[in-house]
């Protein structure tokens, strides 16, 4: 599925550089009039947000590596430098920490966005798995990162996290020591962290061209979860969807706005305000929010293997949802049980998250537990068994007939050219 281009260079020079590295009709063609499905909510505009997002944190991030040390007696007090010499570098430090967060907001958003509406089914499973690639570059960017102000919660934070693929057998305790480039994380582990957070973000700018890719063959997945059939069916991607997406965008960056510029530290933690010190240990170490619910799954299982395993585990299986969800429905609007278990299945993420930052004692272990069994029995077993019970609701002919009604409700394209928008 693909926009058929009209563009018409108007200039010689676009016209010469048309007939030999035709970009610019490849963009008209992808960007401007690519057919999406009429019915696209603003749930959809989440992909867009994404992709200025991470425009945003490379720049940031160039900025503040122009003034970073990444050295081990060095890296704090040059953070520090960056927020008190640098001219404006309080606002690029702010910007890149919490775009962070931010990042993940959207992440996460258009990541349930398409467990809700089912766009990981057929045909869009490659779709799903670079979409799932760099969900995964995005958490170990993040966390190379998160290391790099070399407080005591980035510190031990590091620590914590390498130390668990000592637990694998024969070969864990060589791989945690290459991750360290030492006996202990040190200024060698700085430098390693420091390069790969440098070059992790690029390597996702080119999944994400792979990933609109994939998503301009079959074209994107709408709230009906049924394919267009006719013109009527889609719109052109610009103007509707442009003047979509700059809206949500705005709106997005008002919310990231407020968050730079009046509770800039809200979503950090005190303790990397001081410097790391291997000697002493903070009384509850907890990573970053976008981790917590995978950090709970960690804590839950007493083996030190086990922990790391199931939370490898959680993070792994979201890449084989296009096979382990049975239904030939995507939608949850026709599936009424999977959006009960869909709900069901976001209220365990966020409890989990919630006892991922609270300390392993008591019922939280209790509950952790719990919530992880629930977890993987969401997609091991209430997927595939939902698939062969569920009775859906009819589908609709069209996505035309899904917003207009199955007799147009007595209005028309010409009239109403995005209904239900």
């Amino acid at each position: 599925m693909s926009g058929h281009s009209t563009y018409v260079p108007k200039s010689a020079a676009a016209r010469w550089l048309e007939s030999r590295l035709p970009i610019l009709g490849l963009l008209h063609s992808s960007f401007v009039v690519f057919p999406n499905p009429r019915n696209l909510n603003y749930w959809w505009t989440f992909g867009g947000i994404l992709s200025f997002m991470l425009a945003a944190q490379i720049v940031t991030g160039v900025v503040l590596a122009m003034h970073y040390t990444p050295q081990s007696q060095l890296a704090f007090a040059s953070v520090e430098h960056i927020m008190r010499d640098v001219n404006y570098g309080w606002l690029f430090r702010y910007l890149h920490a919490n775009g962070a967060s931010m990042y993940f907001l959207a992440l996460y958003v258009h990541m349930f966005r398409g467990l809700y509406y089912g766009s990981y089914k057929s045909p869009r499973e490659v779709l799903w798995l670079l979409g799932f690639v760099i969900f995964l570059l995005s958490v170990a960017t993040a966390f190379l990162g998160y290391v790099l102000p070399w407080g005591q919660m980035s510190f031990w934070g590091a620590t914590v996290i390498t130390s668990l693929f000592s637990a694998i057998p024969f070969v864990g305790d060589s791989i945690t020591t290459w991750l360290w480039g030492g006996y202990a994380v040190d200024n060698a582990t700085l430098n390693r962290f420091f390069s790969l957070h440098y070059l992790l973000p690029f390597m996702i700018a080119g999944v994400v061209v792979l990933h609109i890719w994939a998503l301009h063959v079959p074209g994107s997945n709408n709230p009906a979860g049924i394919e267009p059939k006719s013109d009527k069916d889609t719109l052109p991607f610009h103007p509707y969807f442009t003047v979509k997406d700059g809206f949500a965008l705005v709106c997005f960056l008002i919310f990231y706005g407020w968050f730079v510029f009046y509770v800039p530290n809200y979503l950090g933690d005190a303790d990397n305000y001081i410097e790391a010190n291997p000697l002493q240990t903070p009384p509850h170490i907890v990573p970053e929010w976008y981790y917590l619910p995978f950090y709970a799954i960690l804590r839950s299982i007493p083996s030190k293997l086990g922990g790391a395993a199931a939370m490898f585990g959680a993070v792994f299986i979201i890449a084989f949802l296009p096979w382990l969800d049975t239904s030939r429905v995507k939608s949850a609007a026709y599936r009424p049980l999977y959006r009960i278990f869909f709900w069901i299945f976001v209220a365990c993420v966020v409890l989990l998250g919630y006892v991922g930052a609270q300390p392993p004692e008591g019922g939280y272990v209790l509950a952790a537990r719990a919530l992880t069994v629930y977890y993987f029995i969401h997609f091991l077993v209430i997927l595939p068994l939902l698939g062969l019970f569920e009775k859906p609701r009819p589908l609709p002919a069209t996505i035309a007939d899904s917003v207009l009604g199955a007799k147009g409700q007595g209005l028309s394209t010409e009239t109403n050219p995005m209904p239900g928008q």
